[in-house]
C-alpha cells in the first residue's frame, strides 16, 4: 500500500506597512499594507482550486492577515502555531538601511562576531527544529490533502536550506523567498520527496525586495522580514 501524499505550502506574508523602515521582527502592531493585502488575495486566488484542508499561521499580525483570505476561500478555520514565528533578532526596532542603519554604531558591532550561529539572533539550528515540527504537524493534520502555513522569510529559507542540504549561514540578499511566495514541500507519508518554489504575486513585489536586488539607500530590506 502506497503512503499518503500530502502537500504543505509555506507562504511568506505580504508587504507590511512600515513607513519608518525598521526591522520589526517579532514586534506587535505591524500589519499588511494595502499592497500587502493585494498580495494576500493573490495567494488565495492562486490556491483557490487546491485541495486545502488546513490553514495555519504565525501569531504575528502580518502572517495572520496573509492567511485569512486563503482560509476564507476554503471555508476553513485559521489556526495559529507559535513555531512559525519570525526569528528573534537583537536589532528589532532599529533601522537597517544602507549607510543609515544600526550597523553604523560601534556599540552594535559586538553582535556580529559569529555569522554562522548567528550571534545577532535565534540560532539557525533552533529555527530548523521548530519549523520542521510545525511543518510535520501541518502535514499530519492535512494527511492526504494540502496544508498552508504562513510564516516569515528567514525561518522559511532556513528550513528549506536544511532540507536541500545547504549550509545554513548565507547572504540574506540571495534568499529565494520573496514576499507572498510559496515554498512547497511534498511528502509521501512522513518522507519529504520534493521542494518547489513559486511567486504568484511577483508582479506586485517592489523591485528592491526581490531576491538578488541591489541595496537602495533609504529602502531597507528589513521591510519584508
Amino acid at each position: 500500500m502506497s503512503a499518503e501524499r500530502t502537500v504543505v505550502h509555506v507562504v511568506r506574508h505580504g508587504e507590511v506597512h512600515n513607513p519608518d523602515g525598521v526591522l520589526y521582527g517579532r514586534r506587535d502592531g505591524y500589519h499588511l499594507s494595502e499592497l500587502g493585502r493585494k498580495m494576500a488575495d493573490r495567494v488565495a486566488e492562486h490556491l483557490a482550486d487546491r485541495d486545502i484542508t488546513h490553514v495555519v499561521a504565525s501569531p504575528l499580525e502580518r502572517a495572520q492577515e496573509t492567511a485569512q483570505p486563503v482560509a476564507k476561500s476554503h471555508g476553513l478555520t485559521l489556526h495559529t502555531d507559535d513555531r512559525l514565528i519570525e526569528a528573534a533578532n537583537v536589532f528589532e526596532g532599529k533601522t537597517f538601511g544602507v549607510g543609515d542603519g544600526a550597523l553604523r554604531s560601534p556599540a552594535n558591532w559586538r553582535y556580529l562576531t559569529n555569522p554562522f550561529r548567528p550571534s545577532w539572533g535565534e540560532a539557525y539550528v533552533d529555527q530548523v527544529a521548530r519549523m520542521k515540527d510545525a511543518l510535520a504537524d501541518a502535514r499530519d493534520r492535512a494527511l492526504g490533502h494540502e496544508a498552508v502555513c504562513v510564516s516569515h522569510q528567514l525561518p522559511i529559507w532556513i528550513v528549506r536550506s536544511h532540507f536541500e542540504r545547504r549550509r545554513l549561514w548565507h547572504d540574506p540578499r540571495r534568499r529565494q523567498c520573496t514576499l507572498a511566495s510559496l515554498t512547497t514541500f511534498t511528502y509521501e507519508g512522513e518522507k519529504l520527496v520534493s521542494v518547489a518554489y513559486t511567486e504568484p504575486a511577483r508582479d506586485l513585489v517592489p523591485a528592491h525586495l526581490l531576491a538578488g536586488a541591489k541595496p537602495v539607500k533609504g529602502a531597507s530590506k528589513a521591510f519584508g522580514a
